[in-house]
């Protein structure tokens, strides 16, 4: 059983019973606050476990916003190509890759609303980004660090949502194909990051000071920058 409700700060709130619940649990699902709760559990106190934990609610849907909706309407610029998603008389959906443009052709009635249509478009475009991230940003990461004198031990580009990149005390490299939405200087910026971890794995003050140097004096502007920007 579902209930919804509007709140003025925190929006749609779905109140959903489970019988495979023990506890009052939220969470944050494509920009909107889940409430789940024990089959015989009490509206009135999970409304009060809300509002207990409003505060930290706030702050997990400023980090989490809604997807945008994939469809025939999105114009998206990537690093390497434009999106076009448009119908067609095909019945299965297919992607072309050419000339600096991803081809999306769905359904004639594909309905853009539905989740599942929606995880089929994320899915291609995953996989066109996965494709395109690794043939050009290891190619980046070794001429960034030829420029700074810089070494790393290998790179791979991965799917994570969680973070644009990694280096771990190996001096291995891992890349966000998500990268491949932020405009070229961001690219740069999170590649030398990485790049600078293979000298100091923490953020102290020798880190922010190898980075000042490799941007030009420009970290905090940049880390500003990348922050409106999220992961997909």
């Amino acid at each position: 059983m579902e209930q919804k409700i509007q709140d003025r700060e925190l929006g749609l709130i779905t109140l959903r019973w489970s019988v495979k619940a023990k506890y009052y649990a939220l969470k944050i699902s494509n920009g909107q606050i889940i409430a789940v709760l024990p089959a015989g559990g009490d509206e009135k106190q999970m409304l009060a476990f809300i509002e207990e934990k409003r505060p930290e609610l706030k702050k997990a849907l400023e980090k989490r916003p809604p997807k945008a909706l994939l469809d025939e309407s999105t114009d998206w610029l990537t690093k390497t190509f434009r999106l076009h998603i448009f119908r067609t008389d095909r019945l299965n959906y297919y992607m072309k890759l050419e000339t600096g443009v991803l081809h999306i052709a769905c359904p004639r009635e594909t309905d853009f609303t539905k989740e599942s249509v929606q995880c089929v478009l994320q899915d291609l475009l995953g996989r066109a980004l996965l494709h395109e991230a690794n043939r050009v940003l290891p190619f980046r990461l070794r001429e960034l660090a030829r420029i700074y004198g810089l070494t790393f031990l290998s790179v791979r580009i991965s799917k994570t949502k969680s973070c644009w990149g990694s280096c771990n005390r190996r001096k291995e490299i891992a890349l966000s194909r998500s990268l491949m939405l932020l405009p070229d200087h961001l690219i740069d910026y999170v590649l030398l990051h990485e790049l600078c971890h293979t000298i100091e794995m923490s953020h102290n003050e020798r880190f922010w000071r190898l980075m000042d140097r490799v941007t030009d004096g420009k970290t905090k502007v940049l880390r500003v920058e990348l922050k409106k920007y999220h992961t997909v």
